[in-house]
Order: structure tokens, then sequence, then C-alpha cells
């Protein structure tokens, strides 16, 4: 007899830090369905993506590649056709992948005529998904603004739709929490995969708590700002060039609609803090609802569940909000997987782990072979507590931060073109290093004591270290380099391809 396919249910939250779910704003908020879930599961604590903002870090976690590999490293920069990802490998295999959601994918125009409708959004469909509900954050086809109307509500245009119903930026959302995006997502994943055989194939992704940070009562209240911890702060927040530039672009006004005077103050970030707390935890509630459903109808233990998160958010931390920068706080997200079958439950893990590991993991664990072109490394023996031999030693994210049409404030304060506009950093310990492609100098840091903000390039005691970690760094792209064909060869005897 068969053994029958597991059920797969891949959740994606929008820009949730890791730490939020484990480390140091852990207590601060109440996330007891994500947390529980975990004591179930293993959970990756020395997780990272690979790079950000939402369009790039989809595709390198769909392709398992880093960005150097993909090319998609903007939102809106075209994927390349024929590069394979986690939809496309499954359906091949029989699987059918369902998207709830979106996954911010830009398409390759050489194959499409100029007025296709599939050009004019980065916020596309990834080739090999069946689109079940259609979410987007820009625009105006998403079926949740429709669900909103249906309701009553007069919905105006992004970004409209996401200001507060009040003077200040924690007044409530102009819907209900029961009507909310997160709301509504879980009830159609709900009440499509109840009516789907065993074997469904689904992939959640969250908007939130990403921004505009604007909350559906109670969540908009469900915290105290006087409560939240403050943000992480330097003497000398400009100690290096691209800090300031990255202030200007990202600042406190721009996280919320509808209050473009709002100063960078500590009582605003506290207030901000509580509304991206109300949204995870509102987030955490509906996740619930989902472990909750598969438990009543007897599909938890057969469904492989994976929960992570496309990248981080400053939340004010080095004055910086949003994810267009080097921080850990910017990449650093969870990761937590439950194969139904995997001798271990509630372990941790903290080995360095990197978004492009997840499709191989979700992959493997389904029994099918990972393409050559992807990057990442299956996770499925550290589910049975066994360390893959000569796993990697640090993390490597990549983070591109030009635009080839319109220059953006990096280009222009630091006379950069949009082929040096961009950085990549590795982790190795408590050390980060971080190179820029040109016009600004490399960083070193020890981040022992929890504060990135102290430059030791230019100490000659530490030298040696950043020439280590450079080594690294430079070897790093030597090995991952676009591996499509890097097991094939043409021979006299025809094609020939490694096992």
């Amino acid at each position: 007899m068969s053994v029958p396919k597991p059920n797969t249910l891949f959740i994606v939250i929008d820009q949730l830090r890791a730490d939020c779910v484990f480390g140091a704003l852990e207590s601060h908020l109440d996330l007891p369905n994500i947390r529980a879930f975990a004591a179930d599961a293993v959970t990756f604590r020395n997780h990272y993506s690979v790079t950000s903002p939402c369009g790039p870090s989809r595709v390198s976690l769909l392709t398992a590649q880093y960005t150097s590999n993909h090319g998609a490293k903007r939102n809106g920069t075209p994927l390349k056709r024929d590069t394979p990802n986690l939809a496309t490998v499954a359906r091949e295999h029989g699987f059918d992948p369902l998207l709830f959601g979106y996954t911010d994918t830009s398409h390759d125009p050489r194959f499409l005529s100029p007025d296709d409708p599939r050009l004019f959004s980065y916020e596309e469909l990834a080739p090999g998904f069946d689109e079940v509900v259609r979410m987007r954050l820009e625009g105006d086809s998403s079926a949740w603004e429709n669900h909103l109307r249906e309701h009553g509500y007069e919905v105006p245009p992004y970004p409209e739709m996401y200001r507060p119903v009040g003077d200040t930026p924690d007044s409530p959302a102009l819907y209900a929490a029961k009507h909310s995006d997160t709301a509504y997502l879980t009830d159609r994943v709900i009440e499509d995969l109840g009516k789907r055989p065993q074997g469904w194939f689904g992939l959640v992704t969250y908007i939130r708590p990403h921004p505009p940070f604007v909350a559906p009562a109670p969540y908009n209240e469900m915290y105290d700002a006087a409560d939240m911890p403050s943000a992480a702060k330097l003497n000398d927040p400009d100690w290096h060039p691209y800090l300031a530039t990255a202030r200007r672009k990202s600042n406190v006004a721009s996280t919320v609609v509808g209050f473009p005077e709002l100063e960078n103050s500590d009582e605003t970030t506290r207030i901000i803090r509580k509304l991206y707390f109300g949204l995870a935890t509102e987030v955490d509630h509906h996740v619930g609802r989902l472990i909750d459903w598969l438990k009543e109808t007897g599909q938890y233990d057969n469904t492989l569940i994976v929960l992570t998160a496309d990248h981080g958010e400053m939340l004010g931390d080095y004055g910086l909000w949003g994810k267009m920068t080097f921080h850990d706080a910017a990449f650093h997200v969870p990761l937590i997987i439950r194969e139904p079958h995997a001798a271990h439950r509630g372990i941790t893990v903290n080995a360095p782990t990197e978004s492009i590991d997840v499709t191989p993991s979700l992959l493997d664990c389904l029994g099918l072979d990972v393409p050559h072109s992807m990057d990442g490394r299956s996770l499925k023996p550290f589910l049975d507590g066994v360390t893959p031999s000569h796993w990697r030693e640090f993390s490597v994210s990549e983070l591109d931060f030009g635009d080839p049409i319109t220059p953006t404030l990096w280009q222009t304060d630091h006379g950069l073109s949009v082929d040096t506009a961009n950085l990549a950093v590795l982790r190795r310990g408590s050390m980060r290093f971080v190179q820029f492609a040109g016009g600004l100098p490399p960083i070193l840091m020890d981040v022992s004591d929890g504060i990135e903000g102290r430059n030791l390039a230019k100490n000659s005691a530490h030298m040696q270290t950043m020439l280590d970690l450079m080594q690294d760094m430079l070897c790093h792209r030597m090995v991952n380099t676009d591996g499509t064909f890097s097991r094939t060869l043409v021979t006299d005897d025809g094609v020939k391809v490694a096992s």
C-alpha cells in the first residue's frame, strides 16, 4: 500500500523579526500560538534571510538562490523565466502548490507582450503556483479589498485605506478585526483547504506586521506604549555614511499613513512599536486558528508545517525603520519546522541557517530531489537531531540599494552607480563584516555586547580578523556561483549529469 502524501503548510509572515519570537523582545509581546507550535517542532534560532526587501527575499526563499545568482535583487527586477522554484519542482512531481496571498515576483519581459498586465506590477505570481486567494499590498485587485466592499466599507485607494480612523497613529483601522486582511486570509485558507483531499500543498503569506502600521481594534490598544522596550541608540548615529541616508529614506513618518510631520522621538517609537506588536499578535492568533483547525480535523500529524518570515524590521533601533540596512534585525527571522515523522520535538538549532535552506528542506521532506541550481541545503537532518557534515560556519546576506530608473538617495548622496549601490554582510559568531561594492568603507563589528555601532575595520588590532572574514566572503562568492549546469557535462556519450 502506498503511503499517502503529507499535507504541506508553508507560512510566511511579512517583516517579523526573530527576537519577537525568541530574544530581546520576546517578553514584551504575546505570541502564544507560535511559541506553542515551536515547542512541538524544531526552531532555528540563528536563521537569516539572504536578502531584502520583499520581492528579492521571497524569490530567494522560493528559488533557494542567493540574489547574486537569481538576479531579481530589487522590487521590480524580473526573475528569469526558467529559474526552478519550490512550486515548479513540486508540481513536476504531482503536487498542486496553492498560493493564499502573494509572492511579489516580477516576470521576465522577454517572453511577454509589452502590454501584458503582469508587466505592470512587481507584486505578481511566482511560476508554478495556483493562486487561490489574490492578496496585494499596493494594488487595487486584492480579494480582501473586494471583501471589505461587500461588507459595506468604503475602501479608498492605497495607501489611504491604511490611514487610521482618528487623530493619532494608534487610532484603529477603518475595518474591524474580523474583517482584517489577516482574518480574511485565514478564513479563506480554512474554507478552501477544508474541501481538498489529503496531500494538499499551501503557501500562506501574511502581509502583517508589514507597514503601513495600522491595527484594527482591539489590537491597536493591546499594548501600552509606556511599556514598550526602548530602541537601541548610539552616541554617534552617523558612525557610517550609509546610515544618515538610511534614516532619510525610511523615517518614522514613513511607517504610517496620514502623519507626515510625525517626529522621530522616543515617544513616537514606542507608539509605532506597540502597533507592530499588536499586528504581530493578531497574526499569531490566526496562526493558532490554522493549527487548531489541523488538529480538529485530524490532519496535524500528517502535515509538514514550516513557519518563517521573509525579512526583519528595524523598529527604530539606531534610528532606522524598515529593512534596508546591514543590521541583524533587518535579516534575522524566525524559522520553525514540524515534520510529521521527525524524531525530535521542541529542540533548538543554533547552527547558522539561511532562507535559501527552506525550499530544499521542504523538497527533501517530501522526498523530492533538489535541483542543482539551488544554493541552499536541506535542514531535514536537524529535524532528527543530526548536524549535517561540513555544515556552514557563517551566514551571508546581500542587499541592493540602487535603482536603475530613478537613482536612490544612496546613489545621489554618495555618488554611486546602480552597479555599485549594494552590500554584502557576513556573520561568523559575534563578528559582522560588511563589504560595499564601491564608494563606501567596509565595516567590521563585534556584536557580542548586543550593539551594532562601532567600526573596527581601521583598528590594526582587528586587521587579521577582517582579512579572514573578507576571505570567507570571497570564497563564499566563488563557491556559490550559478549552479544550473554546474554538475552537467556534454560528452561524446551525450549529456551527463552528476547525481
